[in-house]
């Protein structure tokens, strides 16, 4: 077993945790610590066992905001998969490119005879 090190408020921890779960307990020490710190910051300094509960419960309100956030973007991105947005892109077929260049080309047929004809 692999062991931690670790500072939350004013107070140093030692841990026990299991191999390669050193990382996750130092981000969760430190997010724990960093509630802690802001806490002791606008209080003072209090007993242990109160600022670890007002760290916590700082961290569960977090998390629970956070978890409402997701559920709302979660049922937001259910209803555009189950009903996307349509986008239509305007698409030219290449035979009606075809024909609108023929009809074109009449045209200036048509006015060049015009021309031809007023002239002569």
């Amino acid at each position: 077993m692999a062991e931690v090190d670790f500072t939350i408020g004013h107070k140093s921890y030692t841990l026990a945790c299991q191999e390669g779960e050193e990382r996750l307990l130092k981000r969760a020490a430190g997010l724990l610590d960093a509630e802690a710190r802001v806490i002791l910051e606008q209080a003072g300094r209090m007993p242990e066992p109160r600022l670890l509960l007002l760290s916590g419960l700082m961290l569960a309100d977090r998390t629970a905001a956070l978890e409402d956030r997701v559920a709302t973007l979660e049922r937001e991105l259910a209803r555009l998969k189950s009903n996307p947005q349509r986008v239509e892109v305007p698409v030219v077929p290449e035979s009606l490119g075809e024909a609108m260049a023929e009809l074109a080309a009449r045209a200036e047929a048509l006015a060049q005879k015009a021309e031809d004809q007023l002239a002569g």
